[in-house]
């Protein structure tokens, strides 16, 4: 597994963090091998003594989007461990996401945790959270909204340079001619992932929108891509679901594109063990959900601000059939 650098540097602080923050919230002490074996969740330890918080988050998930299982993991972990009542809702729609957003600022919660696929659309009622004295985390898109929208800090991967390891390990694989598949259009961070190919790849980047929450109608736009266009020999699918539907199209084209993939999930493992996909990018969402929800309570009993401030970044790290074997056990179980 290759890890850039930048994000190394950040996602050890992110990890020391998270250990640091098991001590204060007094989960168990036991180590070693046993406790291993016995935290088949990710997780583990005893519920922290302080008062009952209550944390809302709000995603841009669509219907289907695999990916938020394994963020709700993280959060859900922590959330126990921190004696959090933890909500979640979703809607891919940014106005939907807003209403969703003030619905819980309506309940009083006590810290939000939200995306920023479309910055713009939740702007007001973020500005009406921190009005209202509720902290506000933002997770996984939008980085570069989060201080401005009032957030204590972002968790995620920077999608521009996620992208440009993307366009740097398609050259070295030789590719000539890449189709960036966005399932989800006017999302910041996908088209900022596809931009970020674009400016490192030393060949031709095409970018296809399609319908992400039709998996049928998105295999169909792929495969008809393919079969118009039989120069195209890499495919890179934003979002792990769509690798299978990538998957499944090129084999009905005809063609001979390599299949690789933003985001990582049992599925894409198994692909990766059958040289289906090439390499996937690993943005750890699980530890999107568990720190998030963890500054959260740390801000509130400690006064802590994880990373200062500054995005904590969770990736990228390229992951190739070479990593299936650390990766498997962890995927099965929802977790990576």
């Amino acid at each position: 597994m290759r890890t850039n650098r930048k994000a190394a540097a950040r996602t050890a602080a992110a990890l020391l963090t998270a250990c640091a923050l098991a001590l204060v919230a007094g989960c168990s002490g036991s180590g070693g091998k046993d406790s291993e074996d016995k935290a088949d969740d990710g997780g583990g330890g005893t519920t922290a003594k302080t008062p009952r918080m209550k944390i809302a988050m709000v995603t841009h998930s669509g219907e289907g989007d695999t990916f938020w299982d394994i963020v709700q993991s993280g959060a859900k972990v922590a959330a126990g461990k921190d004696n959090v009542q933890f909500l979640y809702a979703a809607n891919k729609e940014g106005k939907e996401q807003a209403q969703l957003i003030q619905s819980y600022i309506d309940q009083d919660v006590d810290g939000l945790v939200v995306s920023l696929a479309k910055p713009e659309a939740v702007k007001a009622v973020l500005a009406k959270a921190t009005a209202a004295g509720i902290p506000v985390v933002t997770i996984n898109s939008g980085a570069e909204f989060s201080e401005p929208f009032g957030a204590l800090g972002h968790i995620g991967q920077d999608e521009a340079i996620a992208g440009e390891a993307v366009g740097e390990e398609l050259n070295e694989r030789g590719r000539k001619k890449a189709l960036c598949v966005i399932h989800e259009q006017g999302n910041v961070s996908l088209e900022a992932r596809c931009a970020g190919v674009k400016k490192t790849f030393e060949g031709t980047v095409e970018n296809l929108n399609i319908e992400g929450t039709n998996m049928p109608a998105s295999t169909s736009s792929i495969e008809a891509k393919l079969q118009s266009a039989k120069d195209i020999d890499t495919v890179v699918t934003l979002g792990a679901p769509f690798a299978a539907a990538s998957v499944k199209a090129k084999e009905s084209a005809g063609s001979s594109a390599e299949i690789n993939t933003f985001d990582l999930n049992e599925d894409v493992v198994k692909q990766l063990k059958a040289k289906e996909i090439g390499f996937a990018v690993d943005q750890q969402p699980y530890l999107q959900g568990y720190l998030a929800v963890d500054e959260l309570w740390l801000n509130k009993n400690n006064g802590n601000v994880i990373g200062g401030g500054k995005p904590v970044l969770t990736g990228p790290a390229l992951v190739t059939e070479e990593d299936v074997p650390a990766l498997e056990k962890f995927t099965a179980r929802g977790t990576r």
